[in-house]
């Protein structure tokens, strides 16, 4: 276990009179009368001037540690945080504390970014919070280089670590920003961290053991059981399960689709129940949500869509209708229950049988190398005296690249200096009028009339909707892009237009002696194919570790405690399944021998012919697999597959499998 600072000490213990004006502060800024565990040695090694990472279970007070040390730090404290409702939160948090602080986000006007900008200039505001994507952004990079900053903060920090179970490529980058803008000290924190994450995230920042500070992980208050239920069975045990229980809760599935079907079967039981997923509609998702935080929605079913940014603190149950993607994913749902350290209970049904389901996620995710050096290949003969437009969906198809893993490749060649994104922008705006167009005008003052006369008078009308040439704007009346988008996009919240954007554009700088030979082209291609079959290793190792974790004869709070490094805990918790006597022994339903070769051969040669008559290459044996396992790829909505008798046709057999088969019949 790697050493870490506990709940009692820091590295160097503060004075008495120290740690009174640190209590006196915490009284005077955010009424608090005395600090949760972890917090004060969190913040006593930021003002000792060290970096530092937090590791506390959910819900226990991570956000405080930052806060805090903005209102004593010198300079600008810089939040990165993975969603805009987590910074809207905390941002309302703040203002009702009397705290300066802004996000710079999508949801703002030019003007009010502007507004942002110089009061963080003028210090007047204290804590700026954006998402990760915004470094992509040259004007905020050089914004930031005019800007002293004192602290870096990391929120989600996990996402950093190629062993987590929540990378994102960009994060990679993060460390490489306390470089480019002198931020001379940074802040991890995160719930979910093991052992191996937690040593990834410390190298990458340089942190050392001694500032790593680790609360306990164990939560008396949630009740952790593993139901093995056959997928015939699910539904009946879900609507008892939920029955049993009062207050609110959320069920979690894996597709859109079961989220809705499950959500209509509760509703149908007379359970007050709703959907919720991606999928749908944003302002539909965000009524369901207020509703259920007024308990005028009593169970959510939903995907991983919901629950990052839920601060209801009296959720008393949450089910895993479906197995989660990996324990930590496990470990951050459930962590939403009993935020009140009341009794809450988290159910999984468990079986087998969707397995397939969360392996296929990780397979669909890893590029063949044809398609990776189908990339380079593209950005070697698409760049133009060093700069390189592309548009992420038609690559992604033309390339059979789905889109995170096409993002995670971008991340890597900027790591390799191969690119390095210089700004974004939308090929196509086009609106049409709810309003008048004097109504419209006459709503602003003069200035601002006159700039949007400049706007209208640009754009091309066709009957209804218009196509805006921003190029002549800015000849003509020096008119920048983003003030235009700001304004399109104010008078599209004000339901004065409708607005439709298509084809946002990064414009990337070019490393173009990198690609210059065959030779490197195939290099790269290697370096990068081997880092997606790494990752895809790892995944795979990951959702072993899942399965063999519902199927413990040990304590369950003890085992999960564990595995995110806290050995502090009682080897028997009293109040789980497995305490209890249940021991799961999870079932999967018995499935033919997949077919001779023959029988494949036939499912695949309407996928070959498809391909052939839109003159594309003949599919790799790989996507022939992923095409029987009905996986969705960029090629698939291209060549309209999903209707073809073959597609999905072995999806309740093992990806690896069906690879085998495959590859014997193209043998």
């Amino acid at each position: 276990m790697t050493p870490f600072i506990d709940s009692a000490a820091a590295e160097a213990s503060p004075t008495s009179s120290e740690t009174q004006i640190l209590h006196q502060q915490l009284q005077q800024q955010f009424g608090f009368t005395q600090f949760r565990e972890g917090q004060q040695a969190v913040i006593e090694t930021i003002l000792a001037g060290h970096s530092a990472l937090a590791i506390f279970p959910t819900g226990s007070g991570k956000s405080l540690c930052y806060q805090f040390c903005a209102q004593q730090l010198p300079k600008l404290t810089l939040v990165i945080s993975p969603l805009l409702a987590l910074m809207k939160d905390q941002l309302a948090f703040l203002a009702s504390k009397g705290i300066a602080a802004a996000s710079i986000d999508s949801s703002l006007t030019y003007d009010q970014t502007q507004q942002v900008m110089r009061d963080i200039r003028e210090q007047r505001t204290r804590i700026l919070m954006v998402s990760v994507e915004r470094f992509k952004n040259e004007r905020f990079r050089q914004f930031l280089k005019s800007v002293p900053i004192s602290l870096l903060v990391v929120d989600e920090a996990h996402c950093i670590s190629e062993w987590g179970h929540n990378f994102r490529p960009d994060y990679l980058k993060i460390p490489q920003y306390c470089q480019e803008f002198s931020i001379p000290q940074s802040l991890l924190l995160t719930a979910t961290a093991t052992e191996q994450v937690k040593l990834d995230m410390a190298k990458r920042f340089g942190l050392s053991a001694q500032h790593i500070v680790q609360t306990g992980f164990y939560r008396a208050n949630l009740d952790l059981a593993v139901v093995a239920v056959s997928q015939q069975q699910k539904l009946t045990q879900l609507t008892r399960t939920v029955k049993d229980y009062s207050g609110s809760g959320i069920v979690y599935v894996t597709l859109q689709q079961t989220a809705e079907d499950v959500a209509a079967h509760l509703i149908a039981e007379g359970i007050n129940a709703a959907a919720y997923h991606a999928g749908m509609d944003q302002i539909r998702r965000q009524q369901i949500q207020q509703q259920f935080m007024d308990n005028q929605i009593q169970v959510i079913v939903a995907t991983i869509a919901f629950g990052m940014g839920i601060d209801k603190s009296d959720i008393r149950f949450v089910i895993h209708f479906d197995l989660p993607k990996s324990i930590e994913n496990y470990s951050q749902e459930i962590g939403r229950a009993g935020r009140d350290g009341q009794l809450s209970h988290c159910v999984t049904l468990a079986n087998l049988d969707g397995l397939n389901t969360v392996e296929n996620f990780v397979y669909g995710d890893t590029p063949e190398p044809q398609s990776i050096g189908q990339l380079l290949e593209t950005i070697a003969s698409e760049t133009d005296n060093g700069r390189w437009e592309v548009q992420e969906y038609p690559l992604s198809s033309a390339c059979n690249i789905r889109s995170l893993p096409l993002k995670t490749l971008f991340v890597q060649l900027e790591l390799l200096g191969v690119i390095r994104p210089s700004y974004a922008y939308f090929a196509e705006f086009k609106y049409r009028f709810v309003e008048e167009q004097e109504a419209i005008l006459s709503r602003f003052n003069q200035q601002r009339q006159q700039f949007l006369r400049q706007v209208f008078a640009h754009t091309q009308f066709k009957k209804i909707w218009g196509q805006l040439d921003f190029d002549t704007l800015y000849q003509q009346h020096g008119c920048e892009r983003q003030r235009v988008v700001a304004a399109l996009d104010y008078l599209a919240e004000q339901n004065l237009i409708i607005l439709e954007t298509k084809k946002i554009t990064q414009v990337y700088d070019v490393q173009e002696q990198a690609l210059a030979t065959p030779q490197q082209l195939h290099h790269l291609t290697q370096q990068l194919g081997q880092y997606f079959s790494d990752n895809e290793h790892k995944e795979i190792v990951r959702i072993g570790k899942l399965v063999e974790f519902f199927e413990l004869d040990r304590c369950l709070s003890a085992n999960l405690a564990q595995y995110f490094d806290d050995h502090s805990v009682p080897k028997n918790c009293g109040h789980c399944s497995v305490c209890r006597g249940q021991i799961a022994i999870l079932s999967k339903q018995a499935v033919a021998p997949l077919p001779d070769s023959a029988t494949v051969t036939t499912l695949l040669e309407p996928l070959i012919s498809v391909a052939q008559a839109k003159s594309l290459p003949t599919p790799t044996i790989a996507t022939q697999a992923k095409f029987l396992a009905g996986m969705i790829m960029p090629m698939f909505s291209r060549l309209k597959v999903k209707q073809l008798e073959g597609f999905g046709r072995f999806s309740a057999y093992r990806y690896q499998d069906i690879l085998d088969t495959v590859k014997k019949v193209n043998s």
